[in-house]
């Protein structure tokens, strides 16, 4: 099938099906006439490379566990792939991290914002921004 069928089996736009060739995500074949083709195998990892980077996995890692990862309508992953789970337990600690980090410049942005509206309606006696952050 062509990168059109494609896009429109899977509901991904043909500029992204490129950015998963060139990440090395999908692999088409080239024709003689220089045209991608897909098999109905590539709809599936279209599929698993939409759940993985919902997860918050990025590209590169998924280049990394993509051929671990099996099934058409539900990942499933065989025993024969022992990196995936710690590439997960990675990418999972880091996002964990990213998520305190987060936390914490919320509540500094809340502490400004409070100053701000405070100072906006007319207080006098304003809060430090210093001991946040």
């Amino acid at each position: 099938m062509r990168i059109g069928d494609l896009a429109h089996k899977t509901g991904v736009n043909r500029r992204l099906l490129r950015y998963y060739e060139e990440q090395d995500l999908l692999r088409p074949v080239r024709l003689d006439n220089g045209y991608r083709e897909y098999t109905e195998a590539d709809i599936s990892a279209v599929r698993h490379i939409r759940a993985l980077l919902a997860a918050g996995l990025s590209t590169a890692v998924i280049a990394r566990v993509l051929h671990c990862v099996h099934g058409d309508d539900e990942l499933t992953v065989p025993s024969g792939c022992p990196t995936f789970i710690e590439n997960l337990r990675r990418e999972r600690a880091h996002i964990a991290k990213m998520i305190t980090q987060l936390q914490s410049s919320q509540g500094i942005l809340d502490s400004i914002l409070d100053a701000a509206l405070q100072q906006a309606a007319g207080v006098t006696d304003l809060p430090t921004l210093s001991a946040r952050v």
